[in-house]
């Protein structure tokens, strides 16, 4: 199959079966320019040109990281030698819905700007694995726990803007209980369990959040005791994220204080998957996670803390 061909088929699947909101077709629709591009032996200089923009700009488009202009888009697949009437259209319409704020975007007042691109990937995911060393996963988080969190980063923001943020947290876990939901597979190290954030019944409820969690049929949590000494990934938090769309590669989030980081090359990928291959080898299997939070329940009722 041509590379155009590749590409049509996968437009048009992916306007099949859109999900993941626009974060996620910006992506495809770059891969596709980027294809269109290179099988026509273009520069990225000569298509920014195209566009009245530079290479800077083509390159930030190839890679989903902007919004599309029609305008723009018609000027590159024409510049690319698409002239197919239905091809040229389903670009366009995927440049269309690229373009369209997902259902996040409500609370641009208090998400940081590098967080929306997180919450499209994980609208569009099939798999979330991710490794907690500090907090209960956002997305497993009772809304007393989240308000607890919140507080804790962000120490000057008023109640009204802790509450907005602990309304998007919510909003977010739903993709968990939807048709056709990621599976989540959380390795939750031990420290997070114990640490009392809120106070006692707040982790109480907390802790009975995870004993529902662990009932559902796409989650997998397991835990990281404090028995089991140094973990490979003990720099921190990490979440990757795994797609059914072929154009998607698989994406390594690392969330830092103000910041975060996106790893797509193959190569660092691989070498985050090798280490949480690894810390799932390490940490206790799902089947003990139950008793373990049990045990950990019942100890702090008997005790009233």
């Amino acid at each position: 199959m041509s590379a155009q061909r590749e590409g049509d088929s996968s437009v048009r699947r992916i306007l099949d079966h859109p999900r993941g909101g626009p974060t996620i077709l910006r992506i495809v629709l770059g891969t596709q320019l980027r294809r269109l591009r290179e099988r026509s032996g273009i520069t990225r200089e000569a298509a920014g040109e195209a566009i009245r923009g530079s290479h800077a700009k083509i390159s930030r488009l190839e890679l989903g990281r902007v919004g599309y202009k029609e305008r723009d888009v018609a000027d590159l697949l024409s510049l690319y030698g698409v002239t197919d009437p239905r091809d040229r259209e389903e670009h366009l319409v995927l440049a269309r819905h690229a373009s369209t704020p997902g259902w996040w975007q409500k609370y641009s007042d208090v998400m940081s700007p590098w967080f929306d691109r997180l919450i499209g990937l994980e609208e569009a995911s099939s798999v979330i694995r991710m490794y907690e060393v500090q907090f209960i996963p956002g997305l497993l988080q009772t809304e007393d726990y989240a308000r607890a969190v919140m507080r804790l980063g962000h120490p000057r923001a008023s109640e009204q803007e802790i509450e907005r943020r602990v309304e998007l947290r919510s909003d977010r876990q739903a993709i968990l209980t939807r048709p056709h939901s990621p599976k989540l597979w959380a390795v939750v190290d031990e420290a997070a369990l114990r640490r009392q954030l809120g106070g006692a019944a707040v982790m109480r409820e907390q802790i009975k959040r995870l004993l529902w969690a662990t009932e559902q049929p796409n989650i997998t949590l397991q835990i990281a005791p404090f028995a089991i000494g140094g973990l490979a990934a003990a720099g921190g938090p990490v979440t990757i994220l795994r797609f059914l769309e072929p154009d998607l590669p698989d994406i390594v989030y690392l969330e830092q204080l103000t910041s975060s980081l996106y790893l797509e090359k193959r190569e660092e990928v691989e070498n985050y998957m090798v280490v949480m291959d690894r810390l799932c080898a390490t940490a206790e299997p799902p089947s003990r996670t139950v008793d373990f939070l049990e045990r950990l329940l019942s100890g702090a009722e008997s005790h009233d803390v």
